[in-house]
Parts: structure tokens; C-alpha cells; sequence
């Protein structure tokens, strides 16, 4: 049990709205940087980032006290993340993968290959691209991942390794990596 998750849930159900601010300032960060990077828009993640807070508050007397808090709040975020995303129709992803696949590119062919991993990210399903989303760029462990999720680790390495193929199939056929041949010996 973590003790200062415990004393300021109790401080906040007990109606002090100093500690409710100290909890807000404390997760705001991991709160919107998840919101930012499932939805992609500043304005959109700032709006669900404060409803995440207030949802938070309504349930907070739901919370268990034997689990850390932040999980908690990060599993509201992506829940109201989904929704979100399932609202609308277009949803763009943040391009910061775009590193990992060409480190020698100028500028503008970043650009552009960031968006083409942007559009691929898009099609997966929303489990798989929440997954992708926690696990490289939020830097959770898969039992992270799982305990937010709500779903077991073998799940979440399942949905990784599926979601890591279905982005390299997509970029292949788009051309923007090379087709793998394996020689045979």
C-alpha cells in the first residue's frame, strides 16, 4: 500500500480542496501525456485530461487502497480515451516513432514518414494502438500496461507483438520500409 496515495485519497473524500489541487497537480502530467498521445490533439487531451480528474473525483471512494493510485487514474484516462476515439471519426497519433525507423532522414522526409506511421498506428484496433501507445511511448512494463488495461500480461505481450507486425505489413505495403528477405543458406 502506498501511504501518501492513501493519506491524500482520504484528505480529498474528506472534501479538502488543498489536497484535491495537490493531487491534480501531481498526476496532471502522466494524465494528459497519455490523453495527448492516444488522441493527438492538445485541445482534445486537455478536455478529457480534466474529465478524467473529474470522474476521478465522483469514484474516488472506489478506489483500493492496497493498489497505487496512478494506475488507477491512468485506467479512467484510457477508458475516456476510447470514448473519445470512438466518437470520432478521425484519429490522429502523435508521429514520435518516426526516430525509430529512419535516423538519417532529412527534415521533411520525417515529416512525411512520421504521418505515414501516424495513418498505420490509426488502423490498428483500439486495444492493439492503446497498447503500442502505453508500452513506447509512455514507457510502461506490460504489467503496467495490463493492471490500466485490465487484462492479463500475456494479453498485453499478444497485443504488442500483434500490433508490431500489423504496423510493419502496413508500412511494407505502403512502401515506406523494405520488404525483409531471408536468404537461404
Amino acid at each position: 500500500m502506498n501511504e501518501e496515495d492513501a493519506a491524500q485519497v482520504r484528505s480529498c473524500l474528506e472534501g479538502n480542496t488543498e489536497e484535491m489541487r495537490a493531487l491534480v497537480a501531481r498526476f496532471q502530467s502522466p494524465v494528459f501525456g497519455l490523453c495527448y498521445r492516444m488522441l493527438g490533439h492538445r485541445q482534445d487531451a486537455e478536455d478529457v485530461a480534466q474529465e478524467v480528474f473529474v470522474r476521478a473525483f465522483r469514484s474516488l471512494h472506489q478506489w483500493d487502497p492496497t493498489r497505487t493510485l496512478k494506475p488507477w487514474l491512468l485506467t479512467i484516462a484510457a477508458n475516456r480515451c476510447r470514448t473519445f476515439l470512438s466518437k470520432r471519426s478521425k484519429r490522429p497519433v502523435p508521429s514520435e516513432f518516426a526516430s525509430e525507423l529512419a535516423i538519417s532522414q532529412s527534415p521533411e522526409q520525417l515529416q512525411d514518414l512520421g504521418e505515414e506511421l501516424q495513418n498505420a498506428i490509426n488502423l490498428l484496433r483500439d486495444d492493439h494502438r492503446t497498447c503500442f501507445i502505453l508500452f513506447h511511448q509512455e514507457n510502461m512494463s506490460c504489467q503496467e500496461i495490463g493492471d490500466i488495461l485490465e487484462r492479463p500480461e500475456g494479453t498485453i505481450k499478444t497485443w504488442l507483438h500483434r500490433s508490431r507486425q500489423e504496423l510493419a505489413s502496413t508500412l511494407r505495403q505502403r512502401g515506406i520500409v523494405p520488404e525483409v528477405r531471408h536468404e537461404s543458406r
